[in-house]
């Protein structure tokens, strides 16, 4: 009798591969097929009972998942184009020659999107305290009245794109700085014999080589935004009268504080499409505008 084994060089790379996929079907894909089913589902007396699209319907009806979207839109609107034009024209200055120690400054604009959340957190809440932030007194010295940051609508929203951006600038501007990086140097030494400006060279040469790695930083942008949770959570609870409360908070709050499975997931899935649909819309702008 011939013994074969169950081990070959053609099944090797399918074991080794077996444990990842593994772990990635339970915990990645069993939970996105989990969420739809519990969709249609409202958890009643213990026990799950099939509502057909109630929950979608409900969602549609809920004033507060509205503002929770308005809220995540102004986000979205403001903070993504100042992030990633911020991120760029630091991206651009740190490449410039005249710069000096390039390493210092590209570690400590990136150092935000590595700290922790809480500490970072707190150090904002600090900072624009209405009492004793150093916003407010900076504001004082120049002759400007006090921000109450953290009470008016309008005020924590700006706080909180604020925070975002302070968090995520660094991130996006290392993205940019690679791509920026490997543009060919005989380019530029070209368009600057050739008598071009430096925005001439900006304009006609960095943006357009680049611009892939700008439309990939705010489709990543803007996905982060669409699920933001982190800051409104933690320097203003959704507040004032849920004036930072983001659809991701929303789905964060009827899921593990009321425990509606069932809506949360709706809502999960509702925000799914909205970041699909902004996605292939950027994706199509970006063609339109390179044909």
């Amino acid at each position: 009798m011939i013994k074969r084994n169950i081990i070959t060089k053609h099944n090797v790379p399918y074991i080794l591969l077996a444990p990842t996929i593994i772990i990635f079907a339970v915990f990645m894909v069993y939970p996105v097929f989990r969420s739809l089913y519990l969709s249609f589902y409202e958890y009643r007396g213990g026990t799950y009972e099939f509502i057909h699209w109630e929950n979608y319907i409900k969602l549609f009806q809920d004033g507060i998942f509205f503002k929770s979207l308005f809220n995540t839109f102004i986000y979205l609107l403001i903070q993504v184009p100042v992030m990633v034009v911020g991120a760029l024209l630091i991206a651009v200055l740190i490449e410039q020659k005249f710069i000096r120690a390039k390493a210092f400054f590209r570690a400590a604009i990136f150092l935000p999107s590595v700290t922790a959340l809480v500490a970072y957190a707190l150090v904002f809440k600090v900072l624009m305290n209405s009492d004793y932030g150093l916003i407010n007194y900076v504001l004082k010295v120049v002759g400007l009245p006090p921000v109450n940051w953290f009470y008016g609508e309008w005020s924590a929203r700006f706080a909180i794109i604020i925070a975002i951006t302070w968090r995520w600038l660094g991130y996006n501007m290392i993205i940019l700085l690679a791509g920026i990086q490997a543009i060919p140097e005989e380019l530029t030494e070209a368009a600057q014999i050739s008598g071009a400006s430096f925005f001439q060279i900006l304009f006609y040469i960095t943006i357009p080589i680049i611009k892939p790695v700008i439309l990939f930083c705010t489709i990543t942008s803007t996905i982060g935004t669409l699920q933001l949770f982190d800051e409104p959570f933690i320097l203003t609870e959704g507040g004032p009268n849920n004036a930072t409360l983001t659809a991701g908070q929303y789905l964060f709050n009827n899921g593990f504080t009321y425990l509606k499975f069932g809506y949360a997931s709706a809502i999960g899935y509702v925000l799914v499409v909205l970041i699909a649909v902004l996605s292939v819309l950027q994706f199509r702008i970006t063609e339109r505008s390179d044909t």
